[in-house]
């Protein structure tokens, strides 16, 4: 699982939209997209 998988995981089980998390984070909603999205390049 993939860092992004995880934080997509605890995100939607914490009940958070990406603009409420990334709200909480003090960083943008594209900055989660990005997170949650991103290719694992191992």
């Amino acid at each position: 699982m993939t860092f992004g998988e995880k934080l997509k995981k605890a995100r939607k089980e914490a009940g958070l939209s990406q603009e409420q998390f990334a709200e909480k984070m003090s960083v943008s909603r594209s900055a989660i997209a990005k997170w949650e999205t991103e290719v694992s390049h191992s």
